[in-house]
């Protein structure tokens, strides 16, 4: 029954767009995940673009659409309401049921994994390209992004900083960025070493790991630092004052997106951060 219920919603929405949106070869869009929103922008193809979620920040033009809600707890009511015949979605989407509940109701819907690789970010530029019916854009963003990855600068041969990535969006909830994270790539691409090298995910933050951590670096979102109430708040945090980053107060921070999305400015974002770490580059 709700299956059916979800259908004829879509049906009727569709129902009242006007006849020549409709007969238009360019699908109707709701993006899911900052990056693939950034994406569909980057390809000049936000003329179809109905509706995103509350990640989908860059460009700031992204934040004045239909939002439909948190990218981990869409609702199927939400995004049906817009009318949708494709949903781009990053790989983080949910919960599953709504997928499924949205692909019932008539939905196409594609998750796209870039798997914080460069590489993957240009298999889901040129995917994305093929779904909007932009391929040409694509091939053209893709042979900017390549270069721009090229020219990126290296870091000083022999410098390695171990850095401690600290996730500080909420106030007294810090966790720490172990291996198979965006931050973990993000510190191998820019030439860091991961100070929570040998865990897994992100873990709530202790005294102890921070000590054992012992970071030359502390890395965190601009978000995140200015949620704490800039460094000296950061460095409040369980065991970070006694840091050789804390110490010297060796804090970094980078927008989140930016830093942590994969999007396709990641060439500029490595380049930054690179930067940041080392203070100089090859």
């Amino acid at each position: 029954m709700r299956r059916l219920m979800l259908q004829r919603r879509h049906c009727l929405a569709l129902a009242l767009l006007p006849a020549a949106a409709r007969a238009q070869a360019a699908p109707r869009l709701v993006s899911i995940g900052g990056a693939v929103t950034e994406t569909v922008y980057a390809l000049g193809a936000q003329g179809q673009l109905v509706g995103v979620d509350t990640t989908s920040l860059f460009p700031a033009d992204a934040t004045r659409l239909p939002q439909v809600g948190y990218a981990r707890t869409l609702s199927a009511e939400g995004v049906l309401a817009l009318a949708p015949q494709l949903l781009l979605a990053s790989g983080e989407a949910g919960p599953p049921h709504v997928l499924a509940q949205l692909k019932q109701a008539g939905v196409r819907v594609e998750v796209l994994d870039d798997q914080h690789r460069f590489d993957g970010i240009v298999e889901r530029t040129r995917r994305i390209g093929q779904l909007c019916g932009r391929e040409r854009e694509a091939q053209q963003l893709v042979a900017r992004m390549q270069q721009d990855w090229a020219a990126r600068p290296r870091p000083p041969a022999g410098s390695a900083p171990r850095v401690l990535f600290v996730l500080a969006h909420a106030a007294g909830q810090l966790r720490v960025a172990g291996e198979g994270t965006a931050a973990d790539a993000m510190l191998q691409l820019a030439g860091a070493r991961n100070a929570m090298a040998g865990v897994q995910g992100y873990k709530p933050l202790t005294a102890e790991a921070a000590l054992q951590a012992a970071p030359d670096v502390i890395l965190c979102t601009d978000q995140g630092l200015a949620a704490q109430g800039g460094a000296d708040g950061l460095l409040k945090g369980p065991g970070l004052a006694l840091t050789p980053a804390g110490r010297a107060r060796r804090v970094a921070s980078m927008d989140a997106l930016l830093l942590l999305g994969f999007t396709p400015r990641l060439p500029q974002a490595v380049a930054e951060l690179t930067i940041r770490l080392h203070g100089r580059a090859a």
